[in-house]
């Protein structure tokens, strides 16, 4: 386990020393002084520029530019947007939660839906309810996210009146910024209108959710699928036929938590994805996540928030992955061989 957690370790120095990297090249590819897209202060002026400058070792050559820059980087210091003249990390730190939240409920509501159904259909191979999911799943994953949102909105919020279509929470409520997480903060603050606020709460984040989940739960019911048919297939489950134990007793003993060791290597891709999705849902439905701030921020050619905004995100995305690695390593010890470690 050793070797797996310094290999997994230096992956992770290698991505982020190429993801810096690149964060550091968009300076000299957008347009406009270097050291102003760096740190943001498009209002500088000629002193605070010259010391820029020279906190940037913009005098120095290319890797010692590199050096300054990472050091800012590494000291949480990811400079002032260009827009409003905020500070990056505050608003990163403001923003991210609600995008994780969103995230992660969309990744339980993924998980919750497709693989049952990916599990239904590898036992019901070949037949009417096989076909019939693997259609349901092909037509989740064809519909663009886009159009699902707007469709959406306009039946739950617009017609039926069920759900609200914008923001993570009513205005009514007033709730103190402790984790950025909603439903902890909201769990933690002491209104007398706590539980009213964690259904309004709720019912917010269902609908957006709801959308980020269609795509990632088609995946999880073809994976689930392939996972459990290759399960039912297998020596040891032809084995506990011969003991004569019946179907019910071979799938919820044996099959399931043992197809469940098969997918739980692929949630760190899916999650990668549903980040994706996330950005274009939020704002559709106006939430308040670092994606809708980063797609505001291209649109207003934010380059310092652009550069910022991507590097946190693949950061993110880059740790989920890693802690999935550790999470399928301790629950299959033939994860941790040379082959997957490497």
């Amino acid at each position: 386990m050793l070797t797996f957690t310094l290999r997994r370790l230096s992956l992770f120095i290698f991505t982020m020393f190429a993801l810096t990297l690149l964060s550091f090249s968009l300076s000299f590819l957008f347009p406009g002084d270097t050291v102003i897209n760096h740190s943001g202060q498009i209002n500088a002026s000629a002193t605070e520029l010259a010391e820029l400058n020279k906190s940037y070792r913009m005098d120095q050559n290319i890797v010692i530019q590199y050096g300054a820059y990472l050091t800012h980087i590494l000291n949480g210091d990811f400079g002032l947007s260009a827009v409003n003249q905020s500070s990056i990390s505050n608003d990163i730190l403001k923003l991210l939660p609600a995008t994780i939240e969103l995230s992660l409920v969309a990744l339980l509501i993924a998980m919750l839906v497709g693989i049952p159904l990916g599990f239904i259909a590898a036992i019901y191979h070949n037949k009417v309810p096989d076909s019939a999911i693997l259609s349901l799943a092909m037509l989740g994953y064809s519909i663009p996210v886009f159009w699902l949102g707007l469709l959406a909105i306009l039946f739950f919020s617009i017609g039926l009146g069920w759900l609200p279509s914008s923001g993570q929470i009513s205005l009514l409520f007033e709730i103190d910024f402790v984790t950025g997480i909603q439903f902890i903060d909201i769990l933690l603050s002491d209104s007398p209108y706590k539980w009213q606020a964690f259904r309004d709460a709720s019912a917010h984040i269902i609908l957006p959710a709801c959308v980020i989940a269609v795509a990632p739960a088609t995946i999880f019911i073809r994976l689930s699928r392939a996972s459990m048919i290759d399960v039912l297939a297998s020596s040891y489950i032809r084995a506990a036929r011969a003991k004569g134990l019946n179907f019910r007793q071979i799938i919820f003993r044996h099959a399931i938590r043992n197809a469940l060791i098969q997918i739980i290597r692929h949630v760190g891709l899916q999650f990668a994805n549903l980040v994706t999705i996330a950005m274009v849902t939020e704002v559709i439905f106006s939430w308040p996540g670092i994606g809708r701030w980063l797609i505001e921020s291209i649109y207003q050619r934010d380059y310092s928030a652009i550069q910022s905004g991507l590097l946190v995100l693949s950061c993110f995305i880059f740790m989920i992955h890693i802690l999935i690695d550790f999470i399928y390593a301790g629950l299959n010890p033939l994860a941790r061989g040379n082959k997957y470690g490497s």
